[in-house]
């Protein structure tokens, strides 16, 4: 049995990684192996046995190769195939989700069945299995626009999407569990992380992806509201922190940088980063429903500091600044590709 209070030294636990094809969920994998981990990577079953990003992970790869790594390709949504792929790990980083909160106004059923469903599945396959820690991860959407900054993990939650709403319902189980079964869950909050391999509809993707196209107009929401952006490296430490650390059941611990900017400045940064100086317009499509916007989401690290001793180490500049550079080597193998056909 792996000491949930030994460190950051993963060496002989065996580690469930869910959503571990997704882009949180593939750095966090790669933070496994490199602090000596042994991971079963949670996939999402597809007919051509995509691994989504693990696909493009020389790492996993190199881990597949050595036994350090093994796949389990299935549904979140399937409590027995949960149930088997918990039994015999360590420890379980619960990242499968649906995330993209314009989808949640459109099909909000799935993200109950996803999300909440998902997460009862995990938290009764780790309770009866006799997992020895499981981390759930949260947003901080689910804090909404808030009565005041920086937030602390006790602020009140408040759901304004479906996705929020989700979230907020999965984190209520797992406190429930924490309370009802002394099941060893601890809950992640991080702020909006960003980086290579996110998806090309979050907000800093599509920013540099249409100035590194040479676009001369900039088609955005909203870009008045504010963010506490984390690179997506800092979050996956986060993970290996949190997957160790002397926490008590239940316990909620987010992870921000402690600076917020609004979409405007970050649009500048990436302005400056490119070299391309083009005008924002808005498109409607983009913009939130009214009285569903967050309008500032800015953290306190603090916590996170004193019991994960965790602290970002990226700065927003130069987290910016490398991924634009990974989605000019997208480009460039893309090209590369087409010519080879």
């Amino acid at each position: 049995m792996i000491d949930v209070a030994a460190g950051t030294d993963l060496t002989g636990a065996t580690v469930l990684v869910t959503g571990a094809d997704g882009f949180i969920g593939s750095h966090v994998v790669e933070h496994v192996l490199a602090h000596g981990g042994t991971v079963r990577a949670f996939c999402l079953y597809n007919s051509r046995s995509s691994l989504g990003w693990l696909d493009e992970s020389e790492t996993f790869a190199a881990a597949l190769r050595s036994g350090r790594a093994e796949v389990v390709l299935g549904d979140i949504r399937d409590a027995e195939h949960v149930q088997s792929a918990v039994h015999g790990v360590d420890l379980v980083l619960h990242l499968a989700a649906l995330i993209a909160i314009p989808h949640s106004y459109v099909a909000p059923r799935s993200y109950v069945d996803t999300n909440v469903t998902g997460t009862l599945n995990v938290l009764e396959a780790v309770r009866r299995h006799g997992t020895a820690r499981m981390v759930n991860t949260s947003t901080s959407e689910v804090y909404g626009t808030p009565e005041s900054v920086p937030i602390r993990e006790d602020h009140a939650l408040r759901g304004q999407s479906p996705y929020s709403a989700t979230k907020i319902a999965a984190d209520k189980l797992c406190e429930s569990y924490a309370l009802s079964f002394g099941t060893p869950v601890v809950t992640l909050r991080p702020f909006n992380t960003y980086g290579p391999r996110q998806s090309a509809r979050a907000v800093i993707p599509t920013v540099l992806s249409q100035l590194l196209a040479g676009a001369e107009e900039l088609r955005l929401g909203a870009v008045t509201p504010q963010r506490d952006f984390t690179f997506v490296t800092d979050t996956a430490l986060g993970f290996v922190r949190a997957s160790v650390a002397d926490l008590e059941p239940g316990e909620v611990v987010q992870l921000g940088t402690g600076r917020t900017v609004s979409i405007a400045e970050v649009v500048e940064i990436c302005k400056q980063v490119t070299g391309n100086d083009a005008e924002v317009v808005t498109e409607e499509d983009r913009v939130r429903p009214t009285g569903s916007e967050v309008e500032i989401l800015l953290s306190d690290p603090s916590r996170a500091s004193a019991v994960l001793d965790w602290r970002p180490a990226v700065t927003l500049e130069d987290g910016l600044k490398a991924t634009a550079d990974w989605l000019r080597g997208r480009v460039a193998l893309e090209s590369a590709a087409r010519y080879q056909r």
